[in-house]
């Protein structure tokens, strides 16, 4: 009732009782009236017939049906408003006598097979009431009225039947009369609450109309009238209400002319604030402008005379030195080294705090970016003697999607906090995943802790940590060295990739920092794999005494599903070497003294042909000496799975390339005709070698006007086309070719290093039939060779090749640089080593030219688009030479170049660049000596 008004609720309260009371009354009264009028028709029918029966004993006894009949007749007559019909039957059920010719004297007579009733009964039927009363003999009642037991004797029996209109009739005017009564209390009732709601709700109505004046701002309203009770009290409560909001008004009034003459005198104050703070804005942007100049000469001051400083260090190493001036040599240029890394720190600090810090998002192998990051920390825990660990979760997914430098920049952080902060013992570091919920469609939650034995972190320097040029010892004499930017660079890259950071510490006891990242799955399937097959079921025995390196080892092998043999005392590996095994793999890390490796080695040669060792050092004569004494293989910890899946299947019959299906073994030589265009001639003879392994002919083009004339005079089966190239681009070039007649449908793939991801769909939309990427690699090359030479001859196999390449892949795997990776040098020239240092030459060949242009650049003496063409051509020359730290720098200079950004704005970038082209160029001397 809450949704109906007042009015409707009285009205409803006061009538419903009625109708509800009214009506049960006047239904029971109606239904008891019809009862006793029943009840009284049942016994006056009654009345008649046992006297009746009385009286028809002697007729029944003398069979005299004139008397009978008279008697009866004279009955119905006189009660013919109640009684339909009268009948007399014998003790044989059969009709005697009857008052009226009656159509049905079945309904009469009692059910054949029942016995006449010694009182009378009462029968229902339909809308009539049978009455059957028994004649009973009487004449020997005096004789036998001692003898209580002795039967009398029914002679028959009178029926009558009773008419029920009468009490039908009186039924139905009493139920209209109490009806009537009800319906006349009902009305009464409406009327009085009509009447009562009136007095009540008129009332409510005007205040409620007073109260909605009030609430419109005419606070002079007032409820008028004479009442009495709750209403009077009602209407003296708004009316009370209304003075005081009249007043409260009037109060609140004044103090809002007060506020307002304040806040004028405040807005006044405001606007010769901004007036400053704009003033102030425009200083405080001219600062931040000249900070961010200031910056960049830093940088370029500080930089520049530290390459030189670097360099001729380097240059100086080289001649002919005492021990001492060596060792002062060497001291200057790590001193420099932790120089430039503080500016590297200060630079990226600046660009993460201006937000101008943006995050690839490309595909890439976790696991190389990862042995990758390993390889270059390595020396540095060589040096210490830390045995550093990796244990990565067969969940992990290979491929992903992301920022590879910019996950090796934290990685590296912590690794190398953790090495600089240990002095003996471990560093282990583990790869999970996390399941979260909700989870992401296509995104994988990675956690990555980084554990050591090192010196450990108090609770109250654990809070500097992550503060910026705060460190946990802030005193002078701290033994430690760094700008304290390390963790926050850290903490800001990981929060970017949707992660965070935490430590756990205990002072002498060593620490454990872990982050999480989200990085997205590759929805493609990746090109590389390792041969898990040959792997399998291969007996391997480890001898490994370090608790963490066997732990890695044997979380690797057990992965690959090969039947392992761990050994971690002496006495267990005597208790091993009982039986020949497949492989046997040592682990050495105490490198001062091999004389015990020696006579492990010595030991395992009887059990086995492959015998690898993992060492703790990154010295090439360790390695040389390891290898004089017939081992297959050396390699240096944290074990690099690739390499030592190599190392496992190298010696094997049944060969299959790291990293290369099964299927590409017994991939064919075409027989097509191919044009391979590029203005790079070391990527146009990287690729010409590649294709001539491939198809039966190759012709090359400097670039694209040359390769549009050459596709005029002769007809060939695949293009394989360089985008930007001078005189006509890749683009042009294949629209003018495709116009001809002699190539029209020839298939022209376009092969360029995509920086940007959304090249590749242009490149199609714009006449190209497919894409390679560089570097070219030969799976995904002879992919697309299989792809559009499908129905060509075939003129051999190619497995042999593979083979060789693998084999001289293996030889070089132990040693490899962090700037210059040779065994990435073979890899990308199909395994030639004499194509990879001819490739190297040429490449190195062009970094004078790079120099310059780039020396150029900084000061802004070159134009954007030249450079840019310049920076695309070398980026190209460094896919094929085991460069990918080079390779890298230039993708980022090339991309930011063509998101717009001038040349003299890259400046820490082209410096760095700088930098790295005399790392590879003093690198690369040992492979080219």
């Amino acid at each position: 009732m809450t949704k109906y008004g007042l009015r409707a609720q009285v009205i409803a309260y006061t009538i419903l009782p009625t109708i509800l009371i009214g009506g049960l009354l006047a239904s029971y009264f109606s239904f008891h009236r019809y009862q006793q009028a029943n009840d009284y028709l049942i016994n006056r029918a009654i009345n008649i017939s046992e006297p009746l029966a009385i009286a028809s004993e002697s007729g029944m006894l003398d069979e005299t049906r004139t008397i009978l009949r008279r008697l009866i007749s004279a009955t119905h007559r006189k009660n013919t408003p109640m009684i339909k019909s009268i009948a007399i039957f014998d003790a044989k059920n059969k009709l005697f006598v009857t008052s009226n010719y009656h159509r049905n004297f079945e309904m009469l007579r009692i059910q054949d097979g029942q016995k006449i009733p010694e009182l009378t009964k009462v029968t229902h039927f339909q809308d009539s009431i049978i009455i059957q009363s028994p004649i009973i003999d009487e004449t020997n009642f005096l004789e036998y009225q001692l003898t209580f037991d002795q039967p009398r004797e029914i002679v028959g029996y009178v029926a009558l039947e009773v008419n029920t209109d009468e009490v039908e009739l009186q039924l139905y005017r009493d139920t209209a009369i109490s009806f009537a009564i009800v319906l006349l209390g009902i009305l009464g009732s409406l009327y009085l609450a009509f009447m009562q709601a009136r007095r009540i709700t008129a009332p409510i109505s005007e205040m409620a109309s007073v109260v909605e004046k009030i609430s419109l701002g005419r606070l002079n309203s007032r409820v008028e009238g004479d009442y009495s009770g709750e209403i009077a009290l009602l209407q003296q409560g708004i009316n009370e209400m209304a003075v005081a909001m009249s007043k409260h008004h009037e109060e609140m009034q004044d103090s809002i002319d007060l506020a307002t003459s304040e806040l004028r005198e405040t807005l006044d104050q405001m606007e010769i604030q901004n007036i400053e703070l704009d003033i102030t804005r425009k200083e405080a942007q001219q600062a931040a402008l000249v900070k961010s100049e200031f910056l960049a000469n830093m940088s370029h001051e500080l930089r520049t005379p530290l390459n030189g400083v670097i360099g001729f260090a380097r240059q100086l190493l080289k001649t002919q030195l005492s021990n001492n001036q060596a060792d002062y040599l060497q001291t200057i240029e790590r001193s420099a080294g932790n120089l430039l890394n503080i500016i590297n720190d200060i630079l990226d600090f600046s660009r993460l705090e201006a937000g101008k810090l943006t995050l690839e998002h490309i595909p890439f192998d976790l696991r190389d970016c990862l042995n990758e990051t390993m390889h270059l920390l390595a020396p540095s825990a060589h040096e210490k003697n830390l045995e550093l660990t990796i244990i990565i979760d067969s969940e992990i997914p290979h491929e992903v999607v992301g920022d590879a430098m910019r996950l090796q920049q934290i990685l590296t952080n912590l690794i190398g906090n953790a090495i600089k902060f240990t002095r003996q013992g471990h560093i282990e570091v583990q790869i999970q995943k996390v399941n979260v919920t909700p989870e992401k469609e296509g995104y994988v939650t990675l956690k990555m802790m980084i554990s050591d034995s090192g010196i450990g972190i108090s609770e109250k320097q654990q809070t500097h940590l992550f503060k910026a040029f705060g460190q946990a010892d802030t005193s002078i004499t701290r033994q430690y060295g760094g700008t304290g930017l390390g963790l926050v660079i850290t903490q800001k890259l990981v929060k970017e990739m949707c992660g965070r950071i935490e430590l756990k510490s205990v002072p002498t006891q060593g620490s454990t920092f872990w982050f999480t990242i989200e990085m997205e799955k590759n929805p493609h399937s990746p090109l590389v794999s390792l041969a898990i097959e040959s792997l399998q079921q291969q007996s391997v025995l480890v001898y490994e005494t370090n608790q963490y390196a066997a732990r890695a080892c044997s979380q690797l092998l057990k992965q690959w599903e090969t039947k392992l043999s761990l050994a971690e005392t002496s006495q267990q590996w005597q208790e091993r070497l009982n039986k020949q095994y497949d492989n046997i793999i040592i682990g050495y890390s105490q490198c001062e003294n091999l004389q015990p490796l020696f006579k492990q080695i010595r030991q395992a040669r009887q059990f086995t042909s492959n015998i690898i060792v993992l060492i703790n050092s990154s010295d090439p004569s360790i390695y040389e000496q390891l290898m004089a004494t017939g081992i297959n293989h050396c390699l240096s910890k944290p074990i690099n799975h690739k390499n030592l899946a190599n190392t496992l299947i190298s010696d094997k019959s049944m060969l299959t390339e790291l990293g290369l299906p099964k299927a590409l073994a017994l991939e064919v030589r075409k027989d097509i005709n191919v044009m391979a265009v590029d203005d790079n001639p070391a990527n146009l003879k990287l690729i010409s070698a590649m294709l001539a392994d491939r198809v039966h002919h190759v012709i090359t083009c400097i670039d694209g006007q040359q390769a549009v004339e050459q596709a005029k005079n002769q007809e060939f089966d695949l293009i394989f086309m360089d985008i930007q190239m001078p005189v006509l681009d890749g683009i042009s070039a294949c629209l003018e070719i495709k116009k001809g007649k002699t190539n029209a449908n020839t298939p022209i793939i376009a092969v360029t290093a995509h920086v940007l991801p959304s090249e590749k769909e242009q490149f199609l939309q714009q006449g190209m039939d497919d894409c390679l990427a560089k570097p070219i690699d030969e799976i995904a090359l002879q992919h697309i060779i299989n792809k559009w030479a499908q129905d060509k001859p075939v003129l051999e196999s190619i497995a042999a090749q593979i083979v060789s390449a693998q084999t001289s892949l293996d030889s070089h795997n132990g040693i490899t640089n962090s700037s210059f990776d040779w065994s990435l040098a073979l890899q990308q020239s199909a395994g030639k080593e004499d194509l990879a240092k001819e490739m190297l030459l040429m490449l190195i060949d062009d970094f004078a030219t790079i120099k310059m242009e780039t020396n150029k650049a900084i000061v802004g003496k070159i134009d954007t688009a030249d450079f840019v063409q310049i920076i695309h051509k070398f980026h190209g020359g460094c896919s094929y030479s085991g460069v990918p730290k080079l390779k890298k720098i230039a993708g980022l200079i090339e991309e930011e170049l063509k998101q717009g950004i001038k040349p003299a704005l890259l400046e820490p970038e082209l410096l760095e660049l700088l930098d790295e082209l005399d790392n590879v160029q003093h690198a690369a001397q040992v492979y080219l000596t």
